[in-house]
Parts: structure tokens; C-alpha cells; sequence
């Protein structure tokens, strides 16, 4: 049987395992909330531990930390960092006190684990103790947001690269099917005749802005309120440590970071994740668009998507696109997400948010799902390839292509053509045309090149 140690706190005494890192406060915090069934995301976590070693370095350099203690805190915090302790979180990700047990889990976490460090046993906080020590001159209010902004600005990164991915992905289908002429669509219509490459290029001039918006909006999470404590006053912090620990801040992640010129207001206020979640809101809904029509391209047999697994229980032969409708899913879940942000935000109570913890769940977990979702379509769109017969044949076949060459024939006499072919029995609308208009003026308007270029050139 697993041995126990008991700690004290404010409501008295509770058992926590032995051998766990954590410590009271994260154990009345998994008995307290059985809600979601998932622990705080991983990003968080890390983003947590390079905050905690930054306030640790500027402790150590103001003289309020001793080198010996600083030195093993550093060192908990780094293992943290590298993933090391990754099941010693498990505070549910939705939680009420605006993130207060997290901050105290990993507050535990890094003191027992510096404790263990200098030869100790787990729970003598003599020795190093959580909020004395690892907490010292923070607030869950600073640390917590701080460290919500950095795990943010790293997965934005990964976000960026995930989407240049996709972007070059479509832009070498763009090349590849440069010269497959097909039919335009809009409103579910035969629209005027337009190339595969070009309907790819569409698409991958959309991820392009997809990956610009997401690149830049790493500016709008740079400034942080670290060191404004409980309200962004720096109330029980001294001057010196809240003017290096954002130096240190730097140092430690690497980031471009700032503490914010109103601090009360970075502490009051949850906008900037709004702001940042819109932009995945928008890539969200290229994501959807574009994956909605490669499985109706898939469906009229222009386009072969990959064939991934067999598609029912009961029909023999039949293959989904599920990876296109696992990207619409995705979609979807982050425009909820989005949703849910923005409610987070707007229900901010004065000088703090208490529902930072959803609203952290809920944005890192919409930058998860495109990061992955983007690599997986980004390999599936590789593997696609055209069907040129049939782009051909819904080509030839279409009365739409006349539209093509109105600068030859006007509209009067294209709509007097169309009717004409309607009524005949030649069902090939590009035979009719060269019938009627000569092969040479049908294959000039009718190229790739013609039907892509922007506009026509004049003559004479």
C-alpha cells in the first residue's frame, strides 16, 4: 500500500501519497474539481516552470533568495521545463480561483522536488517551502497570465510553421495542376471555366494569410503583468525584484517580452486573448472551406483524396473523406473555442478574471488542434491527385464555357449559341463551339493559360 505523508493548511490536516511531488493544496484541488476529466495543458505547465525560475533568478539577484535554495529551484524548474515531471499536474484543466491551484500544484511540485534535491524527504518545507520560497513576490494574478502569454507565443510559432507547411503543400498542387482546365462553381452552379492549379492557388493564397495573421499576432501577447502580484500594484513585491524579474523573464524564454505600462490593467483585462483567438477563429474557418470543398471535389471525381480506411459497417467499398471532415471538426471546435474566450473574458470581475483557467484550456487547446490537424492535412493534400478525364468531361459537357469567349461573340449571340446547343443533339458544348467559331478561336480562349491570365489582351 502506498505510503502517506500529512500536511497542514488553513483548513487543517490532509493525506497526500508519499511518493507524489505535489502537495496539500493540489490535492484539495483534485478532490474539489471533477469536471472536465483532463488535466491542465502541457504548454501551460512548461510555460509555468520558465516563469517560476525567472522569479527564482531575481530573488537570487536581490538578495531575497539564498544562492543554495535558488540553485535547486532553478534546477526543478528546468525538469519541469524538459517534461520530466509531466504527471505531477493533475489539477483538472477547469477550475474555479482563476488558476490558483495551479499555481500552487507546480509551487508544490518545484518545492519537493528541490527538496529531494538537497537530500531531503518530501513535505519538509522547512527546507524549502512553496509559497515562501517558490512563490516568493508572486501572485497567482501575475504569474498565471504571464505564463498563459508565453505558452501562447510558443504554440503560435509552431502554428506559423504548420501553416507555411500547408501553404507550400497547395502551392506545389498549384503547379502540378496548371494545366487541368475544369469548371468555376459558384453558388453549387457550373460557373465560367477556370484550372485546377488556379482553384489550388485560391486555396493556398488563403493559409498565406493565415500564417501572416498568426505570425504577427505573437506582438499582441508580448506585454505581460509579472510582477504586479495580486492586482498589478506590485503590493508585497519590492522594487528591485519587479524590475528584474521581466529581465529574467527574457532571459529564460527568449521572447521579446515587456511588462505592461498600466499593470493593473494587464491584470484586469483578458482582451489580448480575444484578439488572438479571432485569429484562430479565421484560420479556422479557411480550414472548413477549403477542406469542405476537397471532399466535394472528391465527390464529383475531379480530385482523388487519399484512401485512409474503410467507410461503413454495412456498404462494401466505401471510402470516406475523413480526413477532410476531420479537419471541418477541428474547425469547429476551434470557432467554438473562440466562443468560449470571448465569454471568459467579458466575465472578468474587477481587478482580476476569475475564469482564466477555461479561457487558457480553450485557447491553447484551439492552438493544439490546428497545429495538429494542420501537419495531418498538410501529408493528406500531398497525396491528392487530379482526375483530368473527368475535369475534362464536365468541361466539355458544360454550356458555361461559352462565357469564355464573349469577347468573340457578345453576349447576345453567345445566349443565341447556348440555346442552340441546348436544343441540338451534340452534347459536346466545346465540338459546338469549334463548329461554329473555328477550332483556332475556341483553343486560344479556351487554354489555360487564356482562362487563368487576368483579363484579355486587345487586339488592334
Amino acid at each position: 500500500m502506498t505510503g502517506q505523508r500529512v500536511e497542514k493548511d488553513l483548513l487543517g490536516e490532509l493525506a497526500v501519497p508519499q511518493e507524489v511531488y505535489w502537495g496539500i493544496h493540489t490535492q484539495r484541488a483534485i478532490q474539489n474539481f471533477h469536471i472536465s476529466g483532463r488535466p491542465v495543458n502541457p504548454s501551460l505547465v512548461r510555460a509555468l516552470a520558465w516563469v517560476k525560475k525567472a522569479c527564482c533568478l531575481a530573488n537570487a539577484e536581490t538578495g531575497f533568495l539564498a544562492q543554495e535554495k535558488s540553485v535547486v529551484i532553478q534546477k526543478a524548474c528546468e525538469e519541469i521545463a524538459d517534461g520530466l515531471l509531466s504527471d505531477q499536474f493533475p489539477v483538472d484543466a477547469l477550475q474555479g480561483g482563476a488558476g490558483t491551484s495551479t499555481n500552487m500544484n507546480i509551487n508544490e511540485v518545484i518545492s519537493n522536488r528541490a527538496i529531494e534535491l538537497k537530500g531531503g524527504q518530501k513535505g519538509d518545507y522547512a527546507m524549502i517551502h512553496p509559497l515562501d520560497d517558490v512563490n516568493l513576490h508572486q501572485s497567482t494574478n501575475d504569474v498565471y497570465p504571464t505564463a498563459l502569454k508565453v505558452a501562447a507565443i510558443f504554440r503560435l510559432r509552431d502554428l506559423s510553421k504548420a501553416i507555411a507547411n500547408l501553404q507550400g503543400i497547395f502551392q506545389q498542387k498549384e503547379k502540378e495542376f496548371a494545366t487541368v482546365v475544369k469548371l468555376g462553381r459558384t453558388e453549387w452552379q457550373e460557373a465560367v471555366p477556370i484550372t485546377l492549379g488556379a482553384e489550388f492557388s485560391a486555396f493556398a493564397e488563403a493559409f498565406s494569410r493565415d500564417r501572416w495573421r498568426t505570425f504577427k499576432c505573437e506582438e499582441r501577447l508580448r506585454v505581460v503583468n509579472l510582477g504586479g502580484t495580486a492586482v498589478g500594484t506590485g503590493l508585497a513585491a519590492p522594487r528591485d525584484y519587479i524590475f528584474s524579474v521581466i529581465e529574467k523573464l527574457r532571459e529564460v524564454t527568449g521572447l521579446g517580452l515587456s511588462r505592461g505600462e498600466n499593470v493593473m490593467g494587464e491584470t484586469a483585462n483578458a482582451d489580448t486573448y480575444v484578439e488572438v483567438s479571432a485569429i484562430l477563429k479565421a484560420h479556422a474557418v479557411n480550414l472548413i472551406k477549403i477542406a469542405n470543398d476537397l471532399r466535394v471535389m472528391n465527390l464529383l471525381g475531379e480530385i482523388r483524396l487519399p484512401q485512409l480506411q474503410a467507410g461503413s459497417s454495412i456498404m462494401p467499398g466505401k471510402v470516406n473523406p475523413v480526413l477532410a471532415e476531420a479537419a471541418m471538426q477541428a474547425g469547429m471546435k476551434v470557432m467554438g473555442n473562440d466562443a468560449v474566450v470571448a465569454a471568459a473574458a467579458s466575465r472578468g470581475t474587477f481587478q482580476i478574471n476569475e475564469f482564466l483557467p477555461l479561457l487558457a484550456d480553450a485557447l491553447l487547446e484551439s492552438l493544439d488542434l490546428l497545429i495538429h490537424m494542420d501537419g495531418m492535412l498538410a501529408e493528406h493534400v500531398k497525396c491528392i491527385t487530379a482526375d483530368d478525364a473527368k475535369c475534362t468531361a464536365y468541361f466539355n459537357a458544360s454550356a458555361m464555357m461559352i462565357t469564355a469567349l464573349l469577347p468573340v461573340t457578345g453576349y447576345d449571340r453567345a445566349t443565341e449559341l447556348m440555346k442552340e446547343f441546348s436544343a441540338g443533339t451534340e452534347k459536346n458544348m466545346r465540338k459546338f463551339l469549334e463548329q461554329r467559331l473555328g477550332e483556332e478561336i475556341v483553343e486560344q480562349r479556351l487554354s489555360p493559360f487564356a482562362l487563368t491570365a487576368l483579363g484579355y489582351k486587345r487586339h488592334g
